[in-house]
């Protein structure tokens, strides 16, 4: 959801509006109608709470299930390999054109999205690299995986910007292709620190890197922007480095130390090595397994009374308390403009409030 606000920027504005709408129809159809949610941190439960409230599945079946939802939703993240990362072969050092086996990686663990603040990380590269020469950056991915997610432009920004400061294929790598997901371990271990950069906005706040959870899994200590649930648990733990959005000189501040003080390099690692068993698949899917080992219905849905209340409360409120006339000009409107699913899901609405009226409230007619 927040990522599409971001992700369509650069659409017209009727196809940003259009895919907003889209986007928050297709939620709250599956918050309608799922039986247990997995989020993947403890802010993003927060978010989807609420959102489960807007489309009533905050209600007296589901509370006197149990009183802090957990029944409802949970939180899953996404996990790391229980094995060890295994180098199969030497991946950027020695390997890629301008890269030595002596010089310093700092990798970026991923595509690089509109979302993202590559932009301060390749100024403070340029800085850092006139007090250490042997610094190299090198970007795993440009684009997303999936051929139907178009190239973003904050990749063309980048690109653009290490050319014109001078850095690419001398300081700045950037990898064309994707890397796959057996072998990214190679890349991971070939690296001295890992790094995550982001903007200042909402994204930030509900976010769950998983580029970290692969850092996490090859003792890779970090530096990444504050703002998102993974720095606060890299500051709380000491697993690296956090530093405000868009400091140039913090971040690379930052960096060099990570790079030139081989004992709290170490000391991170080893900090690390305690953490990461917290986010193996092991641990995190035991609400999962415990899920499919005695699989259930949610209670609001199997009782009718309450199943009749969740839904849209917009659509509810616009075909529930109105009258036929104003009924039929909001269909004509949705014929005109071709919204079919859009009429579909309100025509649903009418006919469920006519046959239930309680679920509009006292005054529904």
């Amino acid at each position: 959801m927040l990522l599409a606000l971001e992700q369509s920027r650069e659409e017209t504005d009727w196809d940003r509006r259009n895919l907003s709408r889209i986007t928050v129809e297709v939620l709250n159809e599956q918050l309608a109608r799922g039986d247990h949610f997995l989020c993947a941190s403890e802010k993003q439960r927060d978010f989807w709470l609420g959102q489960l409230a807007a489309v009533g599945r905050l209600n007296p079946a589901t509370y006197d299930d149990g009183e802090n939802l957990e029944r409802l939703i949970s939180v899953v993240p996404f996990g790391l390999d229980d094995d060890a990362p295994q180098r199969t072969r030497p991946a950027i050092r020695g390997v890629v054109p301008g890269i030595g086996p002596d010089d310093k990686v700092v990798l970026w663990g991923g595509g690089i999205y509109n979302w993202f603040d590559p932009l301060t990380l390749v100024h403070a590269i340029d800085k850092l690299r006139r007090r250490l020469p042997e610094v190299r950056l090198f970007f795993m991915g440009l684009t997303h995986p999936n051929p139907n997610v178009p190239a973003m432009r904050m990749g063309y920004e980048t690109q653009k910007l290490a050319k014109e400061l001078g850095l690419t294929d001398e300081f700045v790598f950037f990898n064309e292709g994707w890397v796959d997901y057996d072998d990214r371990q190679n890349y991971l271990l070939d690296a001295d620190v890992g790094v995550s950069t982001h903007l200042d906005h909402v994204e930030t706040a509900f976010s769950f890197r998983t580029r970290i959870l692969d850092y996490l899994w090859a003792s890779l200590p970090t530096v990444a922007t504050a703002g998102d649930s993974f720095a606060e648990l890299i500051e709380v733990r000491k697993l690296g480095l956090v530093v405000p959005p868009g400091d140039v000189d913090e971040l690379e501040s930052a960096l060099f130390t990570l790079l030139t003080d081989a004992d709290l390099a170490q000391e991170y690692r080893t900090n690390i090595a305690a953490v990461a068993p917290e986010y193996r698949w092991s641990r995190v899917l035991v609400p999962v397994l415990d899920l499919c080992a005695a699989p259930r219905r949610a209670p609001d849905l199997v009782d009718p009374r309450q199943q009749v209340m969740i839904g849209d409360p917009i659509a509810q409120a616009m075909w529930g308390r109105r009258g036929v006339a104003y009924s039929l000009r909001v269909a004509a409107r949705h014929l005109k403009r071709r919204e079919y699913g859009e009429l579909t899901r309100k025509a649903r609405m009418r006919v469920r409030t006519a046959l239930f009226p309680e679920s509009a409230g006292p005054t529904a007619r």
